[in-house]
C-alpha cells in the first residue's frame, strides 16, 4: 500500500440481537434459581450451622474443659 491509496476501514461485525436476548434469559433463570424456596432453606440451614458453630466456640472459650 502506498501513501496515495485510501485506507479501507475494517468491517465491523455487529453481534446479533439474539445474544442479548439469550443473556437476558440466562440471567432470569439464574435469578429464579437463587430465589427458590429450596435455596432459602439451604441458606437458613447454613446460617443455623454457622450460628451453632459460633455458639460452640463461645461456650468453649467461656467454659474450658481443662
Amino acid at each position: 500500500m502506498t501513501m496515495g491509496e485510501p485506507v479501507h476501514p475494517a468491517e465491523m461485525l455487529v453481534p446479533p440481537a439474539v445474544r442479548a436476548s439469550a443473556l437476558a434469559a440466562w440471567q432470569l433463570v439464574e435469578d429464579a434459581r437463587y430465589r427458590t424456596p429450596d435455596r432459602q432453606r439451604r441458606n437458613e440451614r447454613r446460617r443455623l450451622l454457622a450460628q451453632r458453630a459460633v455458639a460452640d466456640r463461645k461456650a468453649e472459650r467461656d467454659h474450658p474443659i481443662d
